[in-house]
């Protein structure tokens, strides 16, 4: 399951859970809860190393640009070296030369340059990716905590009605036990 998915299931149950008679609190079922947590552990390290290897991929099309680069630059080299002549074809081959080395070279910074800007953009959606999946965790998780602060001051309103009654029922029970013996002592 993914990190979103959970993350819309966590939400769902806090949306959908039972709420208490008079309050706005809410009864969340806390193994639920923990289950889903449990999931975000283990799927944040995968989402955080699909990022990781898009980074990765990152350096190896880069090695590859230099080594596209690099052939064409060690063609061109060897392409000028092969002719000695100093002639009219010579030195059009040696303006040829220049030409493939400056081409490489160009290429090899446009290259370089667009696979730069992907990285950057790579890096930054990740990034964007992590905080928001983080934003998101902070924000249900911080939902869910008040909500259970809110079921916990919930039952102890209801304890304290409960202590109650039942103090007052033994007082009644105790009034009529003395009414009792009274009545039979006349």
């Amino acid at each position: 399951m993914s990190v979103r998915e959970t993350l819309d299931r966590i939400e769902n149950m806090v949306v959908g859970a039972s709420r208490l008679p008079f309050t706005e609190k809410t009864l969340i079922n806390d193994n639920e809860l923990v289950h889903y947590v449990e999931e975000l552990r283990n799927d944040l390290p995968k989402e955080l190393s699909r990022a990781d290897e898009i980074m990765r991929n990152h350096d190896k099309i880069i090695q590859e640009a230099e080594a596209e680069a690099e052939d064409i630059r060690k063609k061109a080299k060897a392409y000028a070296d092969s002719i000695v002549d100093e002639n009219e074809i010579v030195k059009q081959a040696k303006e040829k030369a220049r030409a493939i080395v400056q081409q490489a070279q160009d290429q090899e910074k446009e290259i370089m340059q667009r696979t730069q800007d992907n990285a950057t953009q790579l890096q930054s959606n990740a990034d964007a990716y992590a905080n928001q999946v983080f934003d998101q965790l902070i924000g249900h998780v911080n939902g869910t905590f008040q909500g259970v602060r809110q079921a916990e001051a919930g039952l102890q309103q209801a304890l304290t009605v409960l202590q109650q009654a039942k103090e007052q029922m033994n007082r009644q029970s105790q009034q009529q036990e003395t009414n009792f013996i009274q009545a039979a002592e006349e």
